[in-house]
């Protein structure tokens, strides 16, 4: 006997199967089709405004994981401030200015034989902006499949003339106040890019410095103790020898005179010598010279 019809089990219009690669393409263009972010905007346009302010990516690659990871995560906030009945009005941006894409226009001229030097400025320039825009667009399309919800249609660029006006203006009006003035500071210089270096672009080479014992002999002492004495120093610039002037000594250090007596071969030191260094060290530097 079949008891299949007396089964009663609930049922479902979902697929037995996600198919995610199909169906999320899907989502996305039925939510552009009834263009929701306009109507969530609609829907709660006199409610309390919350901005996420976003810190643009530059535009000039593929978005990575980094990438999705920093969205999804702004997204879920705008999403739950909306679910809250807030106006999460989110405009996304890019920071269409910096080394990263004027690298990469060097690369392509590289590649090419050209010389950056010889190529006018505005043309520079100019192809900057066009490398930047081509990667704004790339990268928008990648955000949207992510699902992140913003006006897609009109973000903010820091390439955008409007916004350079307003730089140009506000750094006017700041010196029409009389607020602004030239100083003089230390800056990471690339001769390369021939172009002042922000922090997070200086990559450091781990470097092992070679250090030396070095002594200097007591001209004239103050103390019959120093008589036929060497200071001894220790650096981790010994290309600095030639340049030094003078050696300082702390008020509050104590420090020793010691001869030295029976020194095995290959010693720095040689029996007989007398050298003054601080006592807390005699340790360390005895075994070491």
């Amino acid at each position: 006997m079949n008891y299949k019809e007396t089964v009663f089990l609930p049922r479902t219009e979902f697929p037995m199967r996600g198919g995610l690669p199909k169906k999320e393409p899907e989502i996305l263009a039925g939510w552009k089709q009834i263009d929701i972010y306009r109507k969530l905007r609609e829907t709660r346009k006199d409610a309390e405004l919350f901005v996420l302010h976003d810190g643009p990516p530059y535009a000039n690659g593929q978005l990575h994981i980094g990438h999705a990871l920093n969205k999804i995560l702004k997204d879920v906030i705008n999403r739950s401030q909306s679910m809250l009945g807030k106006n999460a009005n989110y405009v996304p941006g890019w920071d269409c200015h910096g080394l990263p894409i004027e690298w990469k226009i060097e690369e392509q001229y590289r590649k090419k034989g050209k010389d950056k030097d010889e190529v006018p400025v505005k043309e520079f320039r100019q192809e900057c902006r066009d490398f930047a825009a081509h990667w704004l667009d790339v990268q928008s399309e990648e955000f949207q499949r992510l699902g992140v919800l913003g006006d897609w249609d009109d973000p903010y660029t820091t390439m955008a003339f409007g916004a350079e006006a307003t730089i140009a203006a506000e750094l006017g009006r700041i010196l029409m106040e009389g607020s602004l003035y030239r100083g003089a500071k230390p800056v990471m210089w690339s001769p390369v890019e021939k172009t002042a270096l922000a922090e997070a672009e200086i990559e450091y080479q781990d470097h092992t410095s070679v250090t030396i014992y070095a002594r200097f002999a007591v001209k004239t002492p103050s103390h019959p103790a120093l008589e036929g004495a060497n200071i001894i120093i220790w650096t981790t610039t010994p290309w600095t020898m030639p340049g030094n002037r003078a050696m300082a000594c702390g008020a509050d250090i104590d420090y020793s005179v010691l001869r030295i007596t029976g020194r095995g071969e290959g010693a720095l030191a040689k029996d007989g010598d007398v050298i003054c260094l601080a006592t807390e060290l005699v340790d360390e530097v005895t075994s070491a010279i």
